[in-house]
């Protein structure tokens, strides 16, 4: 079973897919969610109420308009370029994150996020 969210900001608005994971579950239980963007490069991250382990196969280097979770900060973590750690044009998140799926649209939408923005993320019923 895959869930979808929706993710809106102040300049604009996107949906993800995201796989059966334990921190996607965990994630789902949570919604919705109001949080307060961040911006690192080409990354846009935020906190969220969920406390989660780092998963088997959790990835440091991930395509753009991944959709990962940093265990550490408990925030999810949206890149869709290179952020200041990449080799590169490479998304490298700040540690290994886990991997929950991927943007529906094209990622660089996020471009528009700015530091400190309100964000929200909610489930897409359907």
């Amino acid at each position: 079973m895959t869930l979808r969210i929706r993710i809106v900001w102040p300049a604009g608005h996107t949906t993800a897919t995201l796989e059966e994971t334990p921190t996607s579950t965990a994630l789902a239980g949570a919604l919705p969610i109001s949080s307060t963007a961040r911006t690192w490069g080409e990354e846009v991250y935020f906190d969220t109420p969920v406390s989660t382990a780092v998963e088997d196969g959790a990835r440091q280097v991930v395509d753009p308009g991944t959709v990962a979770f940093w265990t550490e900060g408990d925030a999810l973590a949206l890149p869709y370029g290179p952020t200041p750690i990449s080799r590169g044009e490479e998304c490298r998140l700040a540690s290994p994150c886990n991997v929950l799926g991927a943007l529906d649209g094209d990622p660089r939408v996020l471009a528009t996020v700015r530091d400190g923005d309100p964000i929200r993320v909610e489930l897409v019923s359907g």
